[in-house]
């Protein structure tokens, strides 16, 4: 239960800075890098691509290398595809093809006091794969996602996924102390770890662990709801959580059915 997690009422703002520097000068060092083992798309981004109409204009935030969106684009997508990401290096591999445009955007600056204009507007989706759990501090998260409230219709879906490396026992041996970058455990939320890279050189990312019920608190606290959560990816199966979000009395059965129930969270 998110009860149950130990939180900092208002992370300090030194900690909260640095954790963004430390993803920041990692995607600025290794972005082309990363971008290389991120040319096939997720299991479970598979399954949502089956679930979206080619009608639905889509936002991508965090879209990386732009893959997911390139490939709604190759199936004949309709509606206008926009995807947004803070990494220089990641975009220089988005490049831009027909029906699918790419712009700079840092999500931990996003507040819906004050939307951008290239992403103003309703959407029919909203996804952000892999990348919340790279965003300290709760309020900054519920910045992100009271916007992405706003921007999304009121039939609209928000689809996300974050990281499970807990699941793996791989991806724990690469958990880091935190006086590697100069804070302490005191200093940052349960559920957020530090974890090496070790491909191409050594680097350090600032990951949080979502649960399923964490998620289901922040969704209620953005004005939004769980329709479907169920784990994807890896050779376990159980690397990403994946969750729908609606904020709006769409039936929850019409979502729910789309993921097969051996797999929902």
């Amino acid at each position: 239960m998110l009860e149950l997690y130990r939180y900092n009422a208002v992370m300090d703002e030194v900690a909260v800075n640095r954790l963004l520097a430390i993803n920041r000068e990692f995607y600025d060092r290794f972005g082309s890098r990363f971008a290389a083992t991120r040319r096939r798309l997720q299991p479970g981004v598979k399954e949502i691509l089956n679930s979206i109409r080619e009608d639905e204009s889509v936002l991508d935030l965090g879209c990386g290398n732009g893959n997911f969106l390139r490939e709604l684009a190759r199936r004949g997508h309709k509606a206008p595809l926009l995807g947004v990401d803070f990494s220089l290096p990641l975009l220089r591999e988005a490049e831009s093809s027909p029906g699918v445009r790419f712009l700079a955007l840092d999500l931990s600056k996003l507040s819906a006091a004050g939307v951008p204009s290239p992403i103003a507007g309703k959407w029919s989706l909203i996804t952000c794969f892999a990348t919340l759990h790279h965003i300290p501090s709760t309020e900054i998260r519920l910045n992100i996602l009271k916007t992405v409230r706003k921007l999304l219709r009121e039939d609209g879906r928000f689809i996300l996924s974050n990281w499970q490396f807990l699941n793996s026992a791989k991806l724990r041996t690469r958990i880091q102390p935190w006086e590697r970058v100069g804070l302490t455990a005191g200093d940052v939320d349960e559920g957020d770890y530090l974890l090496d890279w070790r491909s191409g050189g050594e680097g350090l990312r600032y990951a949080h662990q979502f649960s399923a019920q964490e998620l289901s608190a922040l969704a209620k606290q953005a004005g939004m709801k769980v329709a479907a959560s169920f784990f994807s990816d890896g050779a376990s199966g159980d690397l990403g959580l994946y969750q729908v979000w609606v904020c709006n009395e769409t039936p929850l059965d019409a979502i729910r059915t789309q993921f097969r129930p051996s797999r929902l969270a």
